[in-house]
């Protein structure tokens, strides 16, 4: 079995400042950590190599600097790492760079072995948006199994995979053919600390490194800047807000009681508005 999980190296979230004046996002001295999301992808792939065989390809597109990150994921078990990184994928929105990361799994594919199962994480913590998961199961003509909560059972002869999903109306159970592209939840599972040979072994690792010319990137008009039709206007912080958590002093009465009462009393409207809506039922 060969898996493939497509990480992201991200600026650590709780140190990131946005500038005064241009209200962008000020990088520069901010460390980088590997996507938390993906995380949770990469330990699914192991486990599942772990009781099924087979090997684990982690891939990213970034700077060089992203290398950190493949090593990182090398240290937790994951047995090859490819950097794809090219002066013509700078700037990528989510179209742009699921046109590379698609790419470049169909020349590991060529390379290494097709992949059974692509992981990816939910979303990542810069962009926010989850579009690059489904959009590489889209270009790769691939089914798709979002926001999974848990991988259940994997049957290698009858090439199928049931797991379970979470939805707004509960938990579904879900079945589908191999090969697929699975995007992971938060929270599934607790990435594992990684052995010392596999921390000596990453500290040695060649990290595979694609141009876009290595990958077979035949387009470079869809990569990078130039194919990426979204545009940031403006990145902000939220106004920090005017109004002050009040204080309600209820004395004798019951805490419940003096809470409504006080929003009764701040909106006069609220009680009448309640009591029709009662008498509609």
């Amino acid at each position: 079995m060969h898996i493939v999980v497509c990480i992201k190296q991200v600026p650590d979230s709780a140190q990131i400042r946005v500038h005064p004046v241009t209200n962008t996002i000020m990088r520069q001295g901010v460390p980088t950590i590997i996507n938390p999301y993906d995380l949770f992808a990469l330990e699914a792939a192991l486990s599942l190599r772990d009781k099924f065989g087979g090997e684990v390809t982690v891939l990213t597109m970034g700077p060089p600097s992203a290398e950190d990150s493949l090593r990182k994921a090398l240290t937790f078990g994951a047995d090859r790492a490819i950097l794809l990184t090219d002066r013509f994928f700078a700037g990528a929105d989510t179209l742009a760079t699921t046109y590379a990361l698609a790419t470049a799994i169909r020349k590991i594919g060529d390379t290494y072995g097709a992949p059974d199962i692509v992981f990816t994480g939910k979303q990542t913590i810069d962009g926010d948006t989850a579009q690059v998961g489904p959009g590489i199961a889209k270009r790769l003509n691939m089914l798709q199994l979002t926001y999974v909560a848990r991988i259940g059972t994997l049957d290698l002869a009858a090439r199928t995979v049931e797991v379970e999903r979470r939805s707004e109306g509960g938990v579904q159970i879900l079945r589908t053919r191999l090969p697929c592209l699975i995007t992971m939840l938060e929270a599934t599972n607790e990435i594992r600390r990684g052995a010392m040979a596999d921390a000596l072994r990453a500290a040695r690792a060649e990290i595979v490194k694609w141009s876009a010319q290595d990958a077979g990137v035949e387009d470079i008009a869809k990569c990078g800047l130039r194919g990426s039709p979204t545009i940031v206007k403006k990145v902000f912080a939220p106004p920090p807000r005017a109004d002050r958590a009040a204080r309600i002093e209820f004395g004798s009465e019951p805490p419940a009681e003096a809470l409504i009462n006080e929003l009764f009393k701040r909106q006069p409207k609220l009680e009448s508005e309640l009591v029709a809506l009662a008498r509609g039922f």
